[in-house]
């Protein structure tokens, strides 16, 4: 544990370094597609992953692997331009690892995104969905003796996405007209995008949208006692399969910076509404 927080603190310290006279207390994680948003921010000071200590690397198309840290519509935000997954090698700790990073830097506030497969039959792509609760299939990354630095051995997850934060999303939308679902998201492993048997079962088991990230990072966010939001991008519709029906992850990402431009504008309300 010792040489864990040794790695936390070191990372937390470059970081610090890096983006002096900023002082963000909300941070933002840019899913695939998605990280266009970054653009949006000013004043704007960018880290590479390869270059903060102990940070795994993005492998993903869609994920540029970028720390960004500046103002979006004037309030201090850092944002990850992608984001690490369990598929690609990278073991919980070290899916999870800036979410801790982000707890040392002073972040009490978390914006997630992702792209989703649509489970529920009302929606389509391009559709934004609140996550209102997960459904978790990928191993807890809180497994293992707990890191008292964070947080208590059995955190809560009966409120895992603040309920405060979805209210001002739906109340902002309306403001603006802009049409918004609301369900829960299923995360799983892959990478092997779901067979069509897999979304038939995860719909029954309650699940609307599903992805391959998010929930371990909002695991550990609620452990350490920072609020979260969650958005997907519904990039496919899961619940029907014609002859000729395929799951492309270009396509996907393709869906994703489609309605990038609308979540950008969800996310800049939100962050300002909650500085």
């Amino acid at each position: 544990m010792e040489q864990i927080n040794k790695q936390y603190h070191e990372a937390t310290a470059y970081i610090a370094a890096h983006i002096e006279g900023c002082a963000p207390r909300t941070a933002i994680i840019l899913g695939s597609g998605l990280g266009s948003l970054a653009e949006q921010i000013t004043e704007a000071r960018m880290i590479p992953y390869s270059e903060i200590p102990h940070f795994p690397q993005s492998t993903v198309i869609g994920h540029k692997g970028n720390l960004i840290a500046g103002k979006l519509g004037g309030v201090d935000v850092l944002a990850m331009q992608g984001r690490f997954h369990y598929y690609e090698g990278y073991t919980m700790q070290q899916v999870t690892f800036p979410i801790r990073v982000m707890k040392l830097l002073g972040i009490e506030n978390l914006l997630v995104s992702n792209a989703a497969g649509g489970i529920n039959t009302s929606f389509k792509v391009g559709d934004l969905m609140i996550i209102r609760d997960h459904i978790c299939m990928v191993p807890n990354p809180l497994i293992g003796p707990n890191n008292e630095l964070f947080g208590t051995r059995f955190p809560d997850m009966t409120r895992a996405y603040d309920r405060e934060f979805i209210k001002l999303a739906e109340e902002i939308a309306r403001e603006k007209n802009i049409a918004l679902k609301k369900g829960v998201y299923v995360g799983l492993t892959g990478p092997s995008y779901e067979t069509p048997a897999e979304y038939a079962f995860y719909g029954k088991a309650g699940g609307d949208a599903i992805g391959m990230s998010t929930v371990a990072e909002v695991i550990v966010a609620r452990h350490a006692g920072i609020r979260v939001f969650g958005m997907s991008v519904i990039t496919n519709e899961g619940y029907h399969f014609a002859d000729d029906f395929v799951n492309d992850g270009n396509d996907v990402v393709i869906a994703a910076n489609k309605a990038a431009g609308i979540m950008t504008c969800l996310f800049k309300e939100i962050v300002n509404h909650i500085k």
